[in-house]
C-alpha cells in the first residue's frame, strides 16, 4: 500500500491532476450547497464530460472523486444556513447546525462542520490506505440477514432522538417507512399506495421528497413569520465568524469517536452517508448529552454527523476498489466511470492499475487539504445569507427548489409531489413533529425491506436467517441493548435520586 501511495502521489501532483483535484473540490463544493443536486447527480453530469475531453482514467477518477468528497462538505451549508439539507447524509447536520445559526453562530457552525469534515475524512482516507483488503474481507460476510439487523440497529439508535417526545418520533420514523412502500413492490409486482397514478408507480424519488419535505415546509414557515409579524422579519445575526480552537478541542472526541463509526459503516456495501451520520448521532447524544442541548444548538451534536458523513464517503472506496461492489450510490456511478475506462475494479486492480489506485488514495488526501482551506475562509461569506432579507430569501429559496426538482424528472407532477409533501411537512412542525425520523425511515425503510426479502428468499422463508451469523446476533444485541439499557437507567434513576437527595 505505502508503494501505492508513493507512486500515487507522484501521479496526483501533476499540474493537470492538481487542477482536476481543486476543480472537482469547488464544483462538488457547489453541487453539495444546492438542495436536490447532491454528489450522484453532479458526477453523473460530468462524467460523459471528462470521458469525452480524453482525460486519461486516473484524471477522470481524481476529478469525479474530488466532486463526490466535496459534495459532502458542501451539504452542510444549505443545512446550517437555511435548515434545508443538500443531500441525504446532511439531515442530521440541520438538527444542531441550523440553531446554532439562529443563534449568530453560523460562522463557528460552518468553521467547525469544515473543520470536522477534513478530520473525519483523513480518518477514512488512512483507514482506506492501511485496512482496505482486511476490511473489504469483513464487508463480504454482511448478507442480507446481517444488513437487515443492521438497519434494525439504525431504528433502534434513534431512539436516542426521541428527546422528550418518543410517540411523535416514532410516529415520524413509521410515517417514513410507509411513504418508502410507495410503489411497485418489486417482489410480487403489486401496486402498493399508487392511486392508480402512473406517476407513483416508481416510487416517491427521494430529492423530491427531501426538498418537499425540508425546502417548502421551511419557505411557507418563513412566509407564515413574515405574515405574522408584517414585515421581512430580522434574520439571524452573524456574529464571530471564525470557529475557535477551544470548540475544536471541545468537540475532539465526538469527532473522532464518529470518524471511526462514519469509516465502518461507510465500508459496508449499500448504507451510506445518511446511515453514518444518524448512527455517529445518535450515538454521540447517547455518550455527550448530559443537559438535553443536543437538538437546540449543541456543537458536538454537529461535528459527529459531519465527521461520519465525510468519513463514510471515503470508506466507501475500500469495498468499490477492493471488490468492485460500491459501496453507496455515488461509488456505484464511479464504477461505471472505470468500466468506461476498461477497468475492472476488485481484488486485482492494485496489482493491475497501481497508477490508478495510488492515483486515487493520494488525490483524496490533496483534496480533502484543498476543500479545508476553501471552506475555512469562506465561512463567513456564506454566512452572510442569513443577511439576506427575506423578501429575496423566500423566492430564491424556491427557485432552488423548483428548478432542483424539474431538472431531474422534467414533469410537472414531480413539481405538485413536491409540494404536496411539504404541506405535509409544514403541518408535521406545526405539531412538534422532528422531520429527521421521517427521513430516515423513508431512507431506512427500502434498504431494511429489500434485504429481508433477500434473507428470506435465500432461506426458503425461515425467518431463523436472519438470527444465524454471529454478526446478525451481535447487531440483535446491540439494538436490544440500545433501547433497554436507557429505559432501566430512567427507571432507576427515578427510583434512586429522590432518596440519595433526601439523604
Amino acid at each position: 500500500m505505502f508503494d501505492f501511495l508513493i507512486q500515487g502521489f507522484g501521479v496526483a501532483l501533476t499540474p493537470l491532476n492538481l487542477g482536476l483535484a481543486f476543480l472537482g473540490a469547488l464544483l462538488g463544493t457547489l453541487f453539495g450547497a444546492l438542495p436536490g443536486i447532491g454528489p450522484i447527480n453532479g458526477i453523473a453530469i460530468l462524467m460523459p464530460l471528462a470521458y469525452t475531453l480524453g482525460l486519461p482514467a486516473e484524471s477522470a477518477l481524481i476529478l469525479l472523486a474530488g466532486i463526490y468528497t466535496g459534495s459532502e462538505y458542501g451539504g452542510r451549508m444549505s443545512s446550517i444556513l437555511l435548515n434545508v439539507p443538500g443531500d441525504a447524509g446532511a439531515v442530521m447536520t440541520t438538527l444542531d447546525g441550523h440553531p446554532l445559526a439562529k443563534k449568530g453562530l453560523a460562522g463557528p457552525a460552518l468553521g467547525l462542520s469544515a473543520v470536522s469534515s477534513f478530520i473525519g475524512a483523513t480518518v477514512a482516507i488512512i483507514g482506506l490506505t492501511l485496512f482496505a483488503p482486511l476490511l473489504a474481507i469483513v464487508a463480504v460476510k454482511f448478507g442480507p440477514a446481517e444488513f437487515f439487523a443492521l438497519m434494525i440497529f439504525a431504528f433502534a439508535s434513534m431512539s436516542a432522538m426521541m428527546g422528550k417526545d418518543p410517540l411523535k418520533t416514532l410516529i415520524g420514523a413509521v410515517l417514513g417507512v410507509l411513504i418508502s412502500t410507495v410503489g411497485v413492490d418489486s417482489g410480487t409486482g403489486v401496486l402498493r399506495f399508487t392511486f392508480d397514478m402512473p406517476e407513483l408507480y416508481d416510487g416517491i424519488d427521494f430529492v423530491v421528497m427531501i426538498i418537499g419535505l425540508f425546502a417548502v415546509s421551511e419557505i411557507l414557515l418563513m412566509l407564515e413569520h413574515a405574515f405574522r409579524h408584517d414585515q421581512d422579519g430580522e434574520m439571524a445575526p452573524i456574529g464571530r465568524v471564525m470557529v475557535k480552537m477551544s470548540e475544536v478541542l471541545y468537540c475532539k472526541w465526538a469527532i473522532l469517536r464518529s470518524s471511526v463509526i462514519g469509516f465502518v459503516i461507510g465500508v459496508l456495501p449499500g448504507t451510506g452517508a445518511s446511515v453514518a451520520s444518524a448512527v455517529a448521532y445518535t450515538t454521540e447524544k447517547r455518550i455527550s448529552d448530559h443537559d438535553n442541548s443536543f437538538g437546540t444548538g449543541n456543537m458536538r451534536g454537529l461535528a459527529a454527523p459531519e465527521a461520519a458523513n465525510n468519513a463514510s464517503a471515503a470508506g466507501s472506496f475500500v469495498p468499490m476498489l477492493t471488490l468492485g461492489i460500491p459501496g453507496s450510490g455515488t461509488t456505484a456511478i464511479l464504477l461505471g466511470a472505470l468500466m468506461l475506462y476498461n477497468i475492472n475494479p476488485g481484488p486485482m486492480m492494485f496489482r493491475e492499475q497501481p497508477v490508478v489506485v495510488g492515483g486515487l488514495i493520494a488525490s483524496l488526501y490533496i483534496g480533502n487539504v484543498m476543500l479545508l482551506l476553501l471552506n475555512l475562509p469562506l465561512a463567513g461569506v456564506f454566512a452572510r445569507v442569513l443577511q439576506v432579507p427575506r423578501w429575496l430569501l423566500v423566492p430564491s429559496v424556491a427557485i432552488l427548489a423548483f428548478v432542483g426538482v424539474y431538472q431531474l424528472h422534467s414533469d410537472l407532477m414531480a413539481i405538485y409531489l413536491m409540494l404536496v409533501i411539504g404541506v405535509f411537512g409544514y403541518l408535521l412542525r406545526k405539531f412538534g413533529f422532528s422531520l429527521a425520523p421521517v427521513v430516515l425511515g423513508f431512507v431506512l425503510g427500502g434498504l431494511m425491506e429489500e434485504n429481508l426479502r433477500r434473507a428470506l428468499s435465500i432461506s426458503g422463508g425461515d425467518a431463523g436467517i436472519l438470527f444465524q451469523s454471529s454478526l446478525s446476533i451481535g447487531l440483535w444485541i446491540a439494538a436490544a441493548l440500545v433501547v433497554l439499557v436507557p429505559m432501566f437507567a430512567g427507571k432507576l434513576k427515578a427510583k434512586f435520586l429522590p432518596a440519595a437527595k433526601a439523604s
